[in-house]
């Protein structure tokens, strides 16, 4: 079977291919000659991984899944959440959001957090969504190299080691886009 995955982040697509049977061929839309940014502008994660999914369902008719991912801090009121990306400016840069939710978290001890991410599969023309949360901590200072986005700050409940510290085979195991992805995996073996 072969699906889209409405994705340029490599970090995300190899993810993604750890955990997604070998059965299922991922293809981008760059590997289709679909360049173009998709907008990310509706207020739920939600939303944004629908209208990416249907965005490209309607312009290929393949099956496809997109997802959206959000650093969700209590003390924060859920905030960065939808706008995680581009939490501190248009140009998605993790070391300014993170100097960002530093600065924001300044003098705040409840520093709880989740990451959640929603995955929007369009198969055969049917909708469905898969969501995976990790819970945790938000950290004062920046810990580790590996991971992306806000990894370095996020230390995972039960973990003495943040998710930029981790392997990325555990990693995969315990994160919210891991568990979103294991959930769309065992669905799709589950059809066929």
């Amino acid at each position: 079977m072969e699906i889209i995955f409405a994705t340029s982040n490599r970090h995300k697509l190899s993810e993604a291919k750890g955990i997604i049977e070998t059965e299922v061929l991922l293809i981008t839309p760059a590997d289709l000659g679909i360049t173009e940014s998709i907008p990310e502008d509706a207020p739920t994660l939600e939303e944004n991984a629908l209208f990416k999914a249907r965005y490209l369902w309607e312009k290929t008719g393949r099956n496809v899944f997109a997802d959206d991912t959000g650093l969700e801090v209590e003390a924060l009121n859920g905030a960065p959440g939808v706008m995680s990306a581009r939490y501190a400016s248009e140009e998605c840069d993790a070391g300014k959001n993170m100097q960002k939710l530093l600065k924001e978290l300044k003098g705040i001890s409840n520093r709880k957090a989740r990451f959640r991410t929603v995955v929007a599969l369009i198969l055969n023309g049917e909708t469905h969504l898969f969501e995976g949360i990790v819970k945790g901590t938000i950290l004062e200072d920046l810990s580790g190299t590996g991971g992306f986005g806000y990894d370095p700050l996020f230390l995972p409940d039960g973990y003495t080691k943040t998710l930029a510290e981790i392997s990325y085979e555990e990693k995969n195991l315990i994160s919210h886009r891991g568990i979103a992805m294991r959930k769309l995996s065992e669905f799709l073996k589950s059809i066929k």
